[in-house]
């Protein structure tokens, strides 16, 4: 098990057409999700909720949303019609990390929505801490709202991103990362 600041140091994605079984079991992953929820939430609100998807339920959503992409693009060359077929054909889970937005609640919608995100990326960092691989997408199917009907989401919740887990099936190298140097500044005043 790393420690904190090394697996902060050390994360990275692993993209999700490398991901292949085994993913987290039923135990392992209730423990990753019941980390992962613990976010700042200014509030209370829990302005957030998971959707698991798996096996046969799974490979279903990708393909209603491979039959959708050509739907909102006839034109769609072969090659993208492709890659959406086999998009959640490769990570044996995927959890869709939903922003549940309280507009009467007085907290501005962002950070509702940031929430949300510290969900998905503490999903990512618990994953890898796991020594599970893990990304989240989003893509035009978070933003779609026959995507959004599909997944019973209500007027009030949207997609944060999809978080596809597994094992990494290859060495996945990390990518050169931003100059500290570059984007720290100190404010005087």
């Amino acid at each position: 098990m790393l420690d904190a600041l090394s697996l902060l140091q050390q994360r990275h994605s692993a993209p999700s057409r490398q991901l292949g079984e085994p993913a987290p079991d039923t135990a392992t992953l209730r423990k990753l999700l019941e980390a992962a929820i613990r976010v700042p939430d200014h509030g209370k609100l829990v302005p957030f909720r998971l959707i698991e998807l798996r096996g046969d339920a799974k490979l279903k959503f990708g393909a209603l949303l491979a039959e959708r992409a050509i739907r909102r693009d006839p034109e769609l060359p072969e090659s993208k019609r492709e890659k959406e077929r086999l998009r959640y054909t490769f990570a044996p889970l995927v959890i869709a990390v939903i922003a549940r937005i309280d507009h009467a609640a007085g907290i501005p919608e962002i950070e509702q929505k940031l929430c949300a995100g510290n969900v998905a990326y503490n999903i990512l960092l618990g994953a890898y801490a796991l020594g599970f691989g893990a990304q989240w997408l989003t893509g035009w199917a978070a933003y779609d709202a026959e995507v959004a009907g599909v997944l019973g989401l209500a007027s009030h919740e949207c997609v944060v991103g999809f978080v596809h887990i597994g094992t990494p099936q290859t060495e996945i190298p990390d990518r050169e990362r931003p100059a500290l140097a570059n984007l720290l500044t100190e404010w005087k005043g």
